[in-house]
């Protein structure tokens, strides 16, 4: 007679792997958790937690994508990018700066996250410290993370404009510090690094034998205007030298931010480990996005992304002086992107309860300090003006009323 089968007992559940331990979920999503549920019990929410414009791709943009589905161009391409993308990307760069850029160090990525995901693996050793200011994007700290690396952070104030300083560079590095990431301009304060700054990290970083990465995902969105009301166009670090590594994207000023496409322009020598990566990690950017991108620097597209700066400007200029003489303490006025730093300590003593309370008594979602680092963070909140100016005027009248019970 056969035994009866014992019962089968469940296999103990997989622990997670240990730099899980390291990687933080976002604020903002918790604040756009109940965002989320309070408009569909029925309350009208105005989002300004997200970084993303409200404007679409333009139309000739959608177009080449049709068009490129229609010829059948849907299949993979060779991992860095199709070459007259990163053929238009170094035209712009000449264009846009005079910065002469081999197209060969350009490499198409999976938005800019993808470009991070090739940067880090490429140059970062377990171990490894990398110094940023604090506050920073969130990601690009996990991202080194992941990979092993180290983040320290440095705390950056007003004085500072938010932003890391050729002295902080020098008085911060250590032994096991391999490089410096900074954005110009910044998410979330808006903020940039004058060229002069720039010129004096590099040098701080190179005098050490270490790496300088910056982010300009933000770049084509400054609002300086110069004599003829025209805006001025920010220099690349590229410029420092062909030893800097550069991330941009598609997202903010092209408006593809779900087409998810980016780029990462390295030096000559790391372009074989960047494609290796590439190859491994996505195998190829989206083969349509990469077609619809190419119409992103035609003139006419080009004329559409500079009316929508212009508007971004205009929606900067009414937010600031509203949201200050609400009580909001904005020291220094961001110079591009679309954020607002604002400090709130003579409003509240913690910046996410005020988040919180904001979010349900006023209908308005905006997203904590600690999101983007430890140095006061309970004072800061971050806001996009990635809305129009008639529903802005809406959020002032809103936080006025609520700021006032």
């Amino acid at each position: 007679m056969n035994a009866p089968h014992p019962a089968i007992r469940p296999f103990p559940a997989v622990p997670p792997a240990v730099r899980m331990a390291d990687i933080e979920a976002f604020y903002a999503m918790e604040i756009m958790r109940e965002a989320t549920a309070l408009e569909r019990a029925g309350r009208s929410i105005i989002y300004l937690c997200v970084g993303e414009p409200d404007f679409a791709a333009p139309d000739m943009v959608m177009q080449a994508a049709e068009a490129a589905i229609r010829r059948g161009d849907t299949h993979y391409t060779v991992a860095l990018g199709i070459a007259p993308l990163r053929e238009a990307i170094a035209g712009f760069y000449q264009t846009r700066h005079g910065f002469a850029l081999d197209p060969a160090r350009v490499a198409v990525s999976a938005g800019a996250s993808g470009a991070m995901l090739m940067l880090f693996g490429t140059l970062v050793n377990p171990g490894d410290e990398w110094l940023m200011p604090d506050p920073t994007y969130p990601c690009n700290r996990r991202f080194i993370s992941l990979y092993g690396g180290t983040t320290r952070l440095i705390p950056c104030g007003p004085q500072e404009n938010y932003q890391l300083t050729p002295e902080l560079v020098e008085q911060h590095w250590g032994p096991n510090t391999r490089g410096v990431m900074l954005a110009s301009p910044s998410n979330p304060t808006g903020t940039t690094v004058p060229f002069e700054a720039m010129r004096g990290i590099h040098a701080a970083v190179q005098r050490r034998g270490g790496t300088l990465l910056v982010d300009e995902i933000y770049h084509g969105l400054t609002y300086t205007r110069d004599a003829a009301g025209n805006f001025s166009e920010e220099p690349t670090a590229l410029a420092l030298g062909d030893n800097v590594f550069v991330i941009n994207s598609f997202s903010k000023y092209f408006s593809m931010t779900g087409w998810r496409l980016g780029w990462l322009v390295a030096p000559e020598a790391h372009m074989k480990h960047v494609e290796k990566l590439a190859q491994n990690l996505f195998i190829c950017p989206s083969t349509i996005a990469q077609h619809a991108a190419l119409a992103c620097f035609s003139p006419e597209a080009l004329a559409i992304h500079q009316a929508r700066r212009a508007e971004f400007a205009a929606r900067r200029d009414y937010l600031i002086p509203a949201l200050r003489k609400l009580g909001f303490l904005i020291p220094n006025t961001p110079e591009g992107a679309f954020y607002i730093y604002a400090e709130i300590s003579n409003l509240s003593d913690d910046s996410f309860r005020f988040c919180t309370e904001v979010l349900h008594g006023a209908g308005v979602a905006i997203t904590p300090g600690r999101d983007f680092g430890d140095h006061n963070a309970h004072r800061y909140v971050r806001l996009t003006y990635t809305i129009g100016v008639p529903q802005l005027t809406e959020v002032v009248a809103r936080l006025a009323a609520f700021l006032k019970r």
